[in-house]
């Protein structure tokens, strides 16, 4: 009895084994990345393979469009445009078909609404936005962080203070969203932020005297990398860094004079998605998991 109980369970082990497999090669095959590129003179989407090939343009206006971000189900992205500049630092959020079809525009607002970000169950889509009303001061209106459903409606303001919340980021989870703040009002020196996903219970996660910006979350949301230049006194201009998701623990990951920016963990769901019935399949597996 217990040989068989034992090789019942062998076999149990080797089919998950084996369709664990053969879904994380589909997932590959299927892997896209949306990015901006000005390759055509202005900026504009495009999405590729995650090994660089089918590199295909999706947006085609002559101003730019920029900060793309995937809807978790991989058929739609969501981006800030400067398509309907008919006044100066006029940036609206657009979603468009991950093919660049039935373009629709969320925000109509005179100011600046950009850096969206999709929520991990795809209703939401948090984004950083001047707005008049916001604290203005010797910069300028300030950016606060607000939120809305996926289709526009339903904007909530989620931020509120005297000086810039930029570039939100969703937890894997949906629970939080970090961004970076310049709370001490120079607009140099920028720290890292966690809150709430309602706007609620706001932490501030690092401290220094120049800047922390552009958190992003690791797969597992325990960990939160971001762009660091803590290191000028050594004239680097900008480094690597991750931490806890509580803020402790810094660690230097790059060194580099010529300075490095951006960080964006792999298979991320904000910058490299699945598409179609693969991903539901991966993620239903994840679920029962």
């Amino acid at each position: 009895m217990q040989w068989r109980h034992s090789l019942g369970h062998l076999i149990l082990a080797s089919v998950v084994a084996l369709v664990l497999t053969l879904l994380m090669i589909c997932v590959d095959a299927q892997a896209r990345i949306a990015f901006s590129s000005g390759r055509a003179g202005n900026a504009e989407i495009y999405v590729m393979d995650a090994d660089g090939g089918n590199q295909q343009n999706v947006t085609n206006d002559p101003r730019d469009d920029r900060h793309p971000s995937w809807s978790p189900d991989g058929k739609r992205i969501v981006f800030s445009s400067y398509r309907d500049n008919n006044r100066d630092h006029n940036i609206e959020i657009y979603v468009i078909d991950a093919d660049g079809s039935n373009p629709e525009r969320l925000t109509n607002n005179l100011t600046e609404d950009e850096y969206p970000a999709w929520s991990p169950d795809g209703e939401s889509i948090v984004f950083s936005a001047r707005r008049e009303g916001h604290f203005e001061n010797d910069f300028g209106i300030t950016y606060e962080i607000y939120v809305m459903n996926a289709d526009g409606d339903n904007e909530q303001r989620l931020t509120e203070n005297r000086n810039n919340d930029w570039d939100p980021s969703w937890s894997p989870d949906g629970e939080r969203i970090a961004f970076h703040s310049d709370r001490k009002g120079d607009v140099v020196s920028w720290d890292i932020y966690v809150m709430d996903a309602d706007g609620g219970n706001p932490q501030k996660l690092t401290n220094n005297r120049h800047g922390d910006y552009s958190p992003s979350w690791s797969p597992d949301g325990e960990r939160i990398a971001f762009m660091s230049t803590r290191d000028r006194d050594r004239n680097l201009s900008s480094e690597i860094y991750v931490m806890d998701a509580d803020g402790g623990n810094p660690q230097n990951l790059t060194n580099s004079p010529g300075g490095d920016s951006g960080p964006a963990w792999l298979n991320s769901p904000f910058s490299v998605f699945p598409a179609g019935k693969k991903f539901t399949m991966w993620g239903r597996l994840k679920q029962i998991d």
